[in-house]
């Protein structure tokens, strides 16, 4: 999404707190304008260790150029930044893009099976005071936004009753020229319509374990795309020799995995689901869960199923009624044609001329 935001304003100054060269592969370096006092390397292998000091790291990013436009993307901190002039008249606009409220304030569950995390966060005695300051800044550094927009409908709901703010919707991009409909016949490595797919980082609440118990009975080939923290954990969970591991790819590889898919398996509730609206740009069939993001990318019996549980009985269940049914995955990748970077583009430029700014 940076990088949509970027291709409309191309000599735009980039403020974060944390830079990580290597694992932005370097697109970002002629932006970046400043970073925190805490970019550091272990800072940035092991951020959750130092949430509490993340605060004061924002409130310390002085941007002491006089911008008249601020656009943020966001899910916790950039909100704090100080940018106030000393004229208060001529602060600049804020317009904020948000994938979430500050999750370790407001969801702080969402921090306690992490194998990494700050232990004043996750230990009982200390949680609630400390959440709830996390919350008081992370409301006050709201009010200086001016205007919100949400990454989906989901989120735009908790910034109303977390912020009590009004926002707009407008979905993150999907790059259509890499994920996109391909009819051609596949590689045969890949067994095309023969396997299940899931895909994302490997954390707790992505779900995999849900879905590697229901293939463990279902006895069908489920390919996992993705590596983390639950590794280890997930792979002595996979009994069935028909369950396989693949590190992170390259995007022609993932567009080959998505497209030769029989369906993606999307237990999980996303803030939006990115990796959801892909495999539906590749033309195949979501079976997710009814809940978050999910809900706004899938059309319920037309571009996928849903289910109402988040149990390995309920995965199975949905399959057995998505193998009785029939999708037409060029109406698939037509619906999906809505999250295109194109699309992002004009409607973020819509928002930024509303408000009086020329691009």
């Amino acid at each position: 999404m940076l990088q949509a935001l970027l291709e409309i304003f191309p000599d735009a100054d980039l403020y974060t707190l944390l830079y990580d060269k290597e694992k932005t592969f370097g697109l970002f370096e002629k932006n970046i304008k400043r970073t925190s006092f805490l970019d550091f390397p272990i800072v940035r292998k092991k951020h959750r260790f130092f949430i509490p000091l993340m605060p004061f790291a924002a409130a310390k990013m002085k941007i002491d150029k006089d911008y008249n436009l601020i656009i943020s993307s966001t899910a916790g901190y950039a909100k704090g930044f100080n940018y106030r002039h000393q004229n208060n008249e001529n602060n600049p606009y804020h317009i904020s893009y948000c994938h979430s409220p500050l999750r370790y304030a407001w969801e702080i569950d969402y921090l306690k099976n992490l194998p990494v995390s700050p232990w004043p966060i996750t230990h009982q005695t200390f949680s609630h005071p400390i959440a709830e300051w996390l919350k008081n800044w992370d409301k006050k550094s709201s009010r200086k936004v001016n205007l919100f927009i949400a990454n989906s409908e989901f989120i735009a709901e908790k910034i109303k009753a977390y912020y009590e703010r009004e926002t707009i919707v407008i979905h993150p991009p999907v790059d259509l020229e890499k994920f996109y409909y391909d009819p051609s016949p596949s590689p045969k490595s890949l067994n095309p319509k023969t396997y299940y797919l899931m895909v994302g980082r490997l954390l707790y609440y992505k779900g995999f374990d849900l879905g590697i118990e229901a293939f463990n009975r279902l006895k069908k080939p489920l390919k996992i795309v993705g590596a983390g923290p639950e590794f280890k954990k997930l792979k002595s969970l996979a009994a069935s020799p028909l369950i396989e591991f693949i590190p992170p790819v390259a995007d022609k590889e993932l567009r080959l995995l998505y497209s030769n898919a029989t369906a993606l398996i999307f237990p999980q509730i996303e803030d939006f689901g990115l990796v959801a609206a892909e495999a539906q740009a590749c033309g195949t069939p979501v079976i997710a869960f009814n809940k978050g993001g999910a809900a706004e990318i899938v059309e319920n019996k037309k571009t996928g199923l849903f289910f109402g549980e988040q149990t390995p009985e309920a995965i199975i269940n949905t399959i057995k009624e998505f193998e009785k049914m029939d999708f037409d995955r060029e109406y698939i990748r037509k619906k999906a044609e809505r999250f295109s970077k194109e699309q992002f583009k004009d409607k973020i430029k819509e928002m930024v001329a509303q408000n009086g700014f020329k691009i």
